[in-house]
């Protein structure tokens, strides 16, 4: 190999490494910013069982929350960063395959790229809040939810595409809860970096937030069939009415509240995802 085939192959790993590092930089600032919003979702539905919760226990609760704190504006800043990061890591896995043997196979990254549109969509969705002009407000994920239903529902074959798009979102909760009881997170954590205590705790989280988080969208989803089948939008729910529901089971408040430490747990499981996930 003469010396500038040479130069040119240097040149080459010299920008897949940058690549690389700025891919596993978005990703980890991503799942930071992931945890943050499911902790704070949680913590807003703990405070709604406990008789005490002013605010909606969705993304905009989560950011008004934020919003008032001091340097608060910064920190719905970094967040949005944050969650473009994220957006553009499924976005580098859809275009170029994920980690791991069948990252490249076309469903992982048809996955990928459909995670990345609802994270762009989250992405802008923060400083939007942050300059004045979302929807973060009251009420938002619940209102968003009915309105999209009622559009959807007028729609030929609008009962079918609501119902179907319900049963998609309860069979997602499922699978998610599944997935999270089986461990299937292990594959792509570094187990060999934690010691059996962290192995331990990151368990604990993993498979209760993704528990509870697989209930959540397996609830939303069966609300979106029944407004399907009864024709009525208004049965709807969005994350936060979704949440509610649960304090209006035989159990009481009480479900409401393991549903709403499991999003904690999945807001801490994030930060492990931060720290320990392969990218």
């Amino acid at each position: 190999m003469n010396t500038s085939s040479m130069a040119q192959t240097g040149r080459i790993e010299a920008r897949r490494a940058a690549r690389g590092s700025l891919v596993e930089w978005a990703a980890r600032v991503g799942f930071t910013a992931r945890g943050v919003i499911y902790l704070l979702v949680g913590v807003l539905a703990l405070q709604i069982a406990f008789g005490d919760g002013e605010r909606q226990a969705d993304r905009g609760g989560a950011l008004e929350t934020i919003a008032d704190k001091p340097f608060g504006s910064v920190v719905l800043w970094a967040l949005g960063i944050g969650l473009v990061g994220m957006a553009l890591w499924r976005l580098s896995e859809a275009l170029f395959g994920a980690a791991g043997p069948d990252g490249r196979k076309a469903g992982k990254r048809l996955l990928s790229a459909g995670r990345f549109l609802f994270y762009a969509f989250v992405a802008y969705s923060v400083p939007s809040f942050a300059v004045g002009s979302g929807s973060g407000g009251s009420g938002s994920s619940d209102k968003q939810s009915k309105d999209i239903t009622a559009r959807a529902l007028e729609w030929p074959a609008g009962q079918w595409l609501v119902g179907a798009a319900g049963v998609g979102v309860a069979v997602a909760g499922v699978w998610i809860a599944g997935r999270a009881l089986l461990r299937s997170y292990h594959d792509k954590l570094k187990l060999y970096e934690m010691s059996p205590r962290v192995r331990k705790l990151v368990d604990v989280t993993g498979v209760g937030g993704g528990v509870a988080r697989g209930v959540v969208f397996a609830a939303a989803g069966a609300f979106a069939v029944r407004a399907a089948v009864d024709y009525e939008p208004k049965k709807a729910k969005g994350l936060d009415d979704t949440l509610r529901s649960f304090a209006d089971t035989p159990l009481g408040p009480w479900l409401l509240v393991l549903v709403a430490a499991g999003l904690v747990l999945f807001g801490v499981f994030s930060f492990a995802m931060a720290r320990w996930r392969r990218v």
